[in-house]
């Protein structure tokens, strides 16, 4: 009832409060003339008085006994009133009794009423809820610059006016800007405007000027450099903490440093399938790194100095290659180095990586130097090998021209039937400038491009144009794709992109094999072919989808599509037993090399052992440095050998290449341990990389034994034998003409199996079916669909993503 009489009396001036906060902050006071805002504001100020002193006389005290009635109106037949009753004639007999208990009955039942100020009748406009809607619009679109802009407005009214004289200033007797670099991304500050008092952080580099209008200003400043020619117009740069004083304001800055950038590479670098360099790096700096750049220099000292490199190399300047940066802040780059250095003298040579970036103002950090075999093109072809390694000596020194000779005599000696007559009469041009008394650098440079073109004819053939067509048919279809082309336009460069595919198909047939697509292999992994079919259905659901104008979808698949084929190696074994023959040698001559380099850490693990005894028991660290050097140069080892791992792109290839980096990392954490003198911690990492070693030996033999396995199945069928069965079904303890003894000990999951792997006879068609390996691969990507189903639950989803996670 009080709010009720608050609300009845003083809801005019609350209402007129409102509308003129309304105004202040939404800067309708500001914006008045000045000869009608003194009568606004007077105006406004009477009618706020004669609001609140109206409300004041209707404003009454509210008492007990009127809630009590309040309360006793909702009540049937008013049972407080008739509580407080009493008989008028006669005593309070029974028929009273219950009278008042009936009374009391009722007022048990009595509740708050709820409060009605009843404005809906006394504003019948609404006026009180356009005061709410201006209230609420300045508070949405206004702001407290208006509301002080509005209050100077009202208080110069009531100021008096100052008579003004010639000696009056105008304006700021000087003017000042801070203006941090532009690479640090920060506002120009306007130092008139800071606080008295206020310390001015700056970066470091930051621009200072004034602007000085009297002819006494001066600056005074112990920041940075010179502050110029020009004394109305001081300017110079903050390097150091100081002050600055101009016109009697002193100003405190402090230079905030700028750090160096950082950066460091990831793994060491790969080889991609087309024989690209492939390096990972990760950069960082405090204002954004401005550029990096990777820094290839030979190392001479790793290289093997027999043959065309025994002599002294000529000089040559180390290559720098730009790394690609993002757009946007910079403050962490994380980004992938993809260079063609196939034709550079250094490939397949070791040389060290070194990563180097700069920041705003050219300052400098760079990684350690990493020792590695510069990525190059392998060539299979003896012939082509030997013109490539021609090539390489002649690019290491024109000493070697006379040796390069003689061996070009010797290779092109009875060429028939294995050289080309065209490129025969090129080898032997070749001979004769070879023989010259000097040889220039042009001149061993064009005979150098001469020996990489006759080497890719021999090794290619005809396909490396046909190959280089289909890859500039590709890029301009996507750079069409992109760039939003019209559809005729796209079009034409879909049928050039099937023109030069089919081209380059017509010439891989051509090389005897009786499906172009069967010499499409994953980098020689068997099993893992490409028909020609799937590629021409992959281009069809292109051109299907460009058709319905799904281009993102196009455009997606395209790259796909892309990447597929740069992935893809032309084999150039003559049968796919032969080939399926080289790839279990090179698998097994891996297999080989990663047992010892698995011998040779865990016997330096054995040797950290002992060391660390013999600290514990004589104190010191006798070896430890020695020990380092030997954990690198296992760990530089064992990135040789991944290179040369087969399988990759292939899920246990590429399964085997992870475990090994990850025990590359280890090796490297185990050395910077041992250098540190910390033996324990050493010993566990190094315990991590004979771990990580022996799971990626794992998945490389299980990619060598399902290879030799799906080999063996095939010979089985050619050969057209049948099962004891009718209809050639197996045998019990047989699968896929595979002997019992032989099944994968994996269940279905992949997961190993105690024993020899051929304990699983209980009959489970689970376990017993079909390839358990193959069943494996098809519950994985079950598995991998369910996880990514987001209307499955939250638990479910987390089961399987530990699944995959595990297995």
């Amino acid at each position: 009832m009080v709010w009720e009489q608050v609300a009845r009396a003083f809801w005019p001036l609350a209402a007129l409060l409102a509308v003129i906060f309304a105004c202040f902050w939404l800067g309708l006071v500001a914006a008045l003339p000045n000869m009608v805002l003194p009568w606004a504001v007077g105006a406004s100020l009477l009618v706020v008085i004669a609001a609140a002193v109206w409300g004041g006389l209707r404003f009454s005290r509210v008492g007990s006994g009127a809630a009590l009635t309040r309360v006793d109106e909702k009540l049937p037949g008013r049972p407080l009133s008739a509580l407080r009753d009493h008989a008028a004639l006669g005593d309070e007999g029974a028929l009273w009794q219950a009278h008042q208990a009936q009374m009391r009955s009722r007022a048990a039942a009595a509740r708050a009423v709820a409060p009605d100020a009843g404005l809906t009748r006394r504003d019948p406009f609404a006026l009180r809820l356009a005061a709410m809607v201006a209230l609420a619009m300045a508070l949405i679109f206004g702001g407290a610059g208006n509301l002080g802009d509005g209050l100077s407005a009202v208080a110069a009214t009531l100021r008096p006016q100052i008579e003004r004289g010639d000696a009056v200033a105008t304006g700021p007797s000087w003017e000042g800007w801070a203006e941090p670099p532009a690479y640090t991304r920060r506002p120009t500050i306007y130092l008139n405007a800071l606080p008295e008092g206020e310390v001015l952080e700056l970066p470091k580099g930051s621009a200072v000027s004034f602007r000085l209008y009297g002819e006494d200003a001066t600056v005074t400043q112990t920041v940075g450099t010179d502050p110029g020619e020009d004394p109305q117009a001081p300017a110079f740069t903050a390097m150091q903490s100081g002050a600055v004083e101009v016109m009697g304001r002193h100003f405190d800055i402090i230079v905030l440093p700028d750090a160096a950038p950082l950066i460091r590479p990831g793994d060491a670098p790969t080889r991609r399938a087309d024989g690209r360099l492939v390096q990972d790096f990760f950069a960082e700096d405090d204002h954004g790194v401005v550029s990096a750049e990777a820094g290839i220099a030979l190392d001479l000292q790793a290289v093997d100095r027999r043959f065309g490199l025994a002599v002294a190399p000529e000089p040559r300047e180390a290559v720098a290659l730009e790394l690609p940066l993002p757009g946007g802040a910079r403050q962490e780059v994380q980004g992938q180095l993809v260079q063609d250095l196939a034709r550079h003298p250094w490939a397949n040579l070791p040389v060290t990586v070194t990563l180097s970036a700069l920041d705003g103002i050219d300052q400098q950090g760079q990684s350690a130097p990493m020792q590695t075999v510069l990525p190059g093109r392998r060539f299979f072809d003896p012939l082509a090998a030997a013109l490539i390694e021609m090539r390489r000596d002649l690019l290491w020194s024109r000493e070697n021209a006379g040796r390069s000779a003689e061996i070009l005599r010797a290779v092109t000696w009875q060429p028939d039937g294995f050289v080309d007559e065209i490129l025969y009469l090129q080898l032997r041009a070749s001979v004769g400038v070879l023989e010259t008394t000097t040889l220039s650098p042009e001149d061993r440079d064009k005979l150098a491009e001469a020996l990489w073109l006759a080497a890719i004819e021999l090794e290619d053939g005809g396909l490396a144009d046909a190959l280089e067509r289909m890859k500039q048919a590709q890029e301009k279809l996507s750079e069409a794709i992109r760039n939003g082309a019209s559809p005729d336009e796209i079009q034409r460069l879909m049928d050039e992109l099937k023109s030069a595919t089919d081209e380059y198909m017509r010439m891989l047939a051509e090389q005897g094999q009786p499906d172009p697509a069967d010499r499409f292999t994953d980098n020689q992994q068997q099993g893992q072919v490409i028909t020609g079919d799937q590629i021409q259905q992959m281009m069809d659901e292109i051109q299907r989808l460009m058709n319905e104008g799904r281009m993102a979808e196009a455009q997606q698949l395209l790259e796909q599509f892309n990447r597929m084929m740069e992935n893809m190696q032309v084999t150039q074994s003559q049968g796919q037993g032969q080939g399926q023959g080289q790839s279990g040698e090179q698998g097994n001559q891996s297999m080989n090399r990663l047992a010892d380099t698995l011998r040779e850490q865990q016997g330096l693990s054995d040797e950290a052992f002992r060391e660390m005894q013999e600290q514990f028991s004589q104190g010191g660290q006798q070896g430890n440095e020695e020990l380092a050097q030997r954990q690198q140069e296992l760990r530089e080892q064992l990135g040789q050998q991944q290179g040369l791992m087969p399988g990759q792109g292939s899920e246990r290839g590429d399964a085997a290449r992870r475990n090994l980096d990850e025990a590359g990392r280890a090796m490297e954490q185990a050395e910077q341990a041992l250098r540190d003198g910390d033996m324990p911690g050493a010993m566990d990492r190094q315990a991590d990389a004979i771990q990580s070693m022996r799971e990626g030996m794992r998945a490389l033999g299980d990619m060598l034994g399902e290879g030799e396995r799906r080999a063996e199945g095939q010979q089985q069928g050619q050969e057209g034998q049948q099962g004891d069965q009718p209809g050639g079904a197996m045998r019990d303890g047989q699968q896929q003409g595979l002997p019992y003894d032989r099944r994968a000990d994996r269940d279905p999951l992949g997961r190993q199996l105690s024993g020899n792997g051929n304990t699983i006879t209980d009959g489970d068609p689970l376990a017993e079916g079909v390839d358990p390996a193959a069943r494996a691969r098809d519950l994985q990507d079950e598995i991998r669909r369910r996880s990514g189903e987001r209307t499955r639950p939250e638990d479910e989803r987390d089961y399987l993503g530990r699944l995959l996670d595990r297995f």
